[in-house]
């Protein structure tokens, strides 16, 4: 952590300095199994585009002998957005520390890859408040992991990629909605796979409305998103689903609730409570999700 930290702090010190504002997100997410911390930083690079750093922090707690890490998981993340007259990219590179364990049966495990989403307007009505907007997204991610496969351990670098389809919808000024599907390819081969070891958040190839700390390798996840919204005040509430299937793990719900709101003119906060679920009803868990965001 302390690496992150430092690494944070001099990012800001070298372009805080130039740049007319930086952002700044700060998040904590707390559930029975995990807390989780987030912090970033992000500046802009002249009109059209922008340039961040990001650290996060994941504590398990659960034993390793049931499939968790002995020590926290690091992870950085390098968030680029290029806007364009017609569409808007967003990049973003990350890397896992290298996570030891002391479980002879396991390797060591660490993890890095990029997540890349193209967005376009389809209509943008400013006269009537209208606006259809789509997006694309293709992940690649590599994980250094254990792979139970045939009934075997083997060590293995495993990779896999995500392919993201989605699109958001405003009605009356006030309301938007937002639907997205995700399908998940492994270059390395799924037949026979029954449970990686793995140290990466399926999260960071695809958010699909739920805050927990998912590790199973996935099928598809459809999700979706309604907001109601108050621009005079600048706030919105919003409730978002989805349901998922996996390779090595049981189907899921996922249902979120969660509400922003600016507590200054700068300043604003995300705050969400996810419920999740297993199709069998078994295995249900609550997260508390705060995110605050600053300007400077």
């Amino acid at each position: 952590m302390k690496k992150i930290s430092l690494s944070l702090m001099l990012f800001l010190a070298a372009l805080g300095a130039q740049a007319a504002s930086v952002n700044t997100s700060f998040s904590y997410a707390y559930s029975s199994d995990y807390n989780q911390a987030r912090a970033g930083a992000s500046v802009p690079l002249g009109i059209n585009a922008a340039f961040g750093l990001e650290g996060r922090y994941v504590e398990d707690k659960f034993s390793l002998e049931n499939g968790a890490f002995a020590d926290p998981v690091y992870s950085i993340y390098l968030p680029i957005r290029l806007d364009l007259d017609l569409v808007k990219f967003h990049i973003t590179p990350f890397y896992y520390f290298e996570n030891k364990s002391d479980n002879p049966a396991f390797q060591d495990n660490s993890a890095y890859g990029i997540k890349a989403q193209l967005v376009t307007d389809l209509v943008q009505d400013e006269v009537n408040q209208l606006f259809t907007t789509a997006y694309l997204g293709v992940s690649y991610a590599n994980q250094k992991g254990s792979l139970l496969q045939d009934g075997g351990w083997e060590d293995e670098n495993y990779a896999q990629m995500a392919y993201t389809l989605g699109f958001l919808q405003n009605f009356f000024g006030t309301f938007v909605f937002q639907a997205a599907a995700t399908a998940y390819q492994y270059p390395d081969g799924i037949d026979g796979v029954e449970y990686f070891r793995a140290i990466m958040d399926q999260n960071d190839l695809a958010f699909t409305q739920s805050y927990d700390v998912n590790r199973a390798l996935g099928k598809y996840v459809l999700s979706a998103r309604i907001s109601r919204l108050w621009p005079e005040k600048r706030s919105s509430l919003y409730v978002g689903y989805h349901f998922a299937e996996f390779y090595t793990a049981q189907a899921q719900h996922s249902f979120l609730l969660g509400n922003t709101f600016y507590v200054t003119a700068n300043a604003y906060v995300d705050a969400a409570y996810n419920h999740l679920q297993n199709t069998d009803g078994k295995n249900k868990r609550d997260i508390f999700f705060i995110n605050l965001n600053i300007a400077f």
